[in-house]
């Protein structure tokens, strides 16, 4: 008895759990929380949302950055309740899928004869002749596209299957779809680097990583170098980077150009475009050996601006000042005031020494990026895609008995009733045509 109890339990709860109601709450609320995850910014570390998510004390309710913490709203969708609500609303899809999609689709294929005439007058759709002939009605049917079965004196037809099945690919879209995200959650990483121009880089520095990710230590790369397209105004267009990978063996594998929507794709490794940063300046005083000065940076509303002090002698200094690689460098003195306009290699005299202003170094901003599930995702959305335009298939049924002198059609459909009610008037008229046809000859 208590096994049975047990049981019933257990299917009650299935039952539930795959309700296409069930289903919905599961989607809004999975909706409503991602809603959240773009409202308060991800992945940031304690001190940013100290800053910007202060405790009030005068407030009785303050969504404060103990609330993020506490929540961790700050990894929203890594956190174990967020990866349970996923998980129920897969299984919900799982069961539904199962319990009553494919059911459903099986019993669209069975042969539904109706022998009662009340049982067709039921239907919104129908129609009596008191003339009949089950040839013709077959082969109006057969006209209109549908699939006949005949059997005695009852005939069923029906046509659109394929939009019965679109609601099973859509679960299995979404399904695919979540599986291929639980795939980059837990076997994929991101990594953020800033490296300079001709310089080696290793694949570090990790901000992002799922527990069973692996980063590919055999892999190299090289920063050969980095260019900035401008405007007519100055404004930057686009920026590039050429990246080369090697081996252990320090062998070339791959080399490109990358920019902001033109990534490095090599294996699963994805490199982004994402950043680029002004480093230092090499410059020359006099007959002294190459020097190197980094910049400071200065945001002035949209517009950065870079600068260094650069000391001449024990007495006097003077400021660089840069906008951009391909603008003019500006050389002040220490009151502020501009002595200089100048470019790359050009020679000037300050305070009666010479200044060659060598080279401008450069940072690239690096995103790599391994999302194993990836593929999988947008195969989910394809489906998902052609699914919805499935959908729109109507699946329409039509039944016909025939009972002493008379023959009865009904029909019915589960969309586009006016365009079912045009397909049964046709099939009507189609079996007339042929019945005073008959008649004639």
């Amino acid at each position: 008895m208590n096994i049975l109890s047990g049981r019933n339990i257990v299917w009650y709860i299935l039952k539930i759990i795959g309700s296409l109601n069930f289903a919905i709450v599961l989607l809004l609320l999975i909706a409503s929380i991602s809603v959240l995850g773009t409202v308060v910014e991800q992945d940031q570390n304690l001190l940013y949302y100290q800053i910007n998510y202060p405790i009030d004390e005068s407030s009785f309710f303050s969504f404060n950055w103990h609330t993020i913490t506490f929540f961790r709203l700050d990894h929203l969708y890594s956190n174990w309740w967020f990866l349970s609500i996923i998980f129920l609303f897969f299984l919900s899809l799982m069961i539904c899928t199962f319990s009553r999609q494919l059911p459903s689709l099986n019993n669209s294929r069975n042969w539904k004869f109706l022998h009662k005439e009340n049982s067709m007058k039921k239907f919104k759709v129908f129609k009596s002749f008191d003339y009949k002939s089950i040839s013709n009605i077959i082969y109006a049917l057969h006209n209109r596209h549908y699939y006949v079965f005949h059997k005695g004196n009852s005939i069923y037809a029906y046509k659109g299957l394929v939009g019965r099945i679109a609601p099973i690919f859509v679960h299995f879209s979404i399904i695919l779809t979540l599986i291929g995200a639980m795939f980059g959650l837990f076997g994929g990483f991101i990594v953020q680097k800033m490296i300079p121009e001709d310089e080696i880089f290793h694949i570090d520095n990790v901000i992002k990583s799922g527990i069973q990710s692996k980063l590919p230590y055999n892999i190299i790369g090289h920063v050969n170098d980095f260019d900035i397209d401008y405007n007519y105004d100055g404004s930057i267009k686009q920026f590039f980077s050429s990246i080369s990978l090697l081996d252990s063996q320090r062998q070339d594998l791959v080399t490109k150009r990358i920019s902001v929507n033109s990534p490095l794709q090599f294996r699963n490794l994805t490199f982004y475009q994402t950043d680029w940063r002004i480093n230092s300046l090499r410059f020359r005083i006099g007959n002294a050996p190459i020097m190197q000065k980094g910049f400071n940076l200065l945001q002035s509303g949209n517009k950065s601006i870079w600068f260094c002090n650069l000391p001449l002698n024990t007495d006097q200094s003077m400021n660089i000042v840069i906008t951009g690689l391909q603008s003019n460098i500006f050389i002040y003195n220490s009151e502020g005031s501009l002595i200089k306009v100048c470019s790359l290699h050009d020679t000037v005299q300050i305070y009666n020494t010479s200044l060659i202003l060598e080279e401008i170094m450069t940072s690239t901003g690096l995103q790599i990026k391994v999302d194993p599930g990836v593929n999988l995702v947008y195969f989910g959305f394809f489906i998902l895609i052609i699914s919805v335009i499935v959908s729109y298939l109507s699946y329409s049924q039509i039944w016909v008995k025939s009972i002493a002198s008379n023959i009865n059609l009904a029909g019915s459909t589960n969309r586009a009733a006016l365009a079912f009610e045009e397909d049964f008037t046709a099939v009507q008229r189609i079996y007339t045509y042929y019945i005073f046809k008959d008649y004639m000859f």
